[in-house]
């Protein structure tokens, strides 16, 4: 009998361990987000292996978030819309598909209606620890825009937004992943 309260007791003890662990990284996940979007965003981990999706925390908003990936240091939330992306994106890159091919295939998805593309002005947040890299991005997704078609730059602001004097610029214009990069001072 004292062996069967002894496993009970070391059972809950991991889970309450495993719980705070869980609620550690839904924390950390969600704080690329503004404050008033952080309690209600859905907190989710790709599997590097499979590109398996697990809900860490189910949400009520419309933000989805991601812990810091170990690959590029980089925590990221989005608009529940990209989802179809970041799941694809996932999946070929468990299948160790590099960077620009898995771009190419996004795009091709989107073009031929596979996955649905982000909305126009759907906001996706990031943030970084690591030196050498913009710590807090906020991105707005533009598709298929050009600098002429909505009065934005696009030339590189990284190196003055590495010394928190950034201004908007825009990155893979003309393409479905066109986006206005807004590098945010801490």
């Amino acid at each position: 009998m004292k062996l069967f309260f002894s496993l009970a007791a070391a059972l809950l003890l991991t889970a309450a361990i495993n719980a705070a662990s869980v609620n550690d990284i839904v924390e950390a996940a969600v704080q690329p987000l503004p404050p008033d979007l952080r309690a209600a965003a859905t907190v989710v981990q790709y599997d590097p292996a499979t590109g398996e999706r697990k809900v860490l925390r189910q949400g009520t908003n419309q933000v989805e978030c991601e812990p810091e990936n170990p690959a590029d240091g980089f925590t990221r939330c989005y608009g529940k819309m990209a989802v179809p992306s970041r799941m694809m994106e996932a999946k070929l890159r468990a299948q160790k598909m590099p960077d620009p091919e898995i771009r190419k295939a996004i795009d091709a998805a989107i073009k031929d209606g596979t996955i649905k593309g982000p909305a126009f002005g759907t906001m996706h947040y990031r943030l970084s620890k690591k030196d050498g890299v913009i710590k807090r991005l906020w991105t707005m997704s533009v598709p298929y825009a050009t600098p002429e078609s909505i009065g934005v730059s696009n030339v590189s602001q990284r190196d003055a937004a590495l010394k928190g004097q950034g201004l908007p610029w825009m990155m893979l214009e003309g393409t479905s992943g066109a986006h206005i990069m807004i590098p945010i001072s801490e």
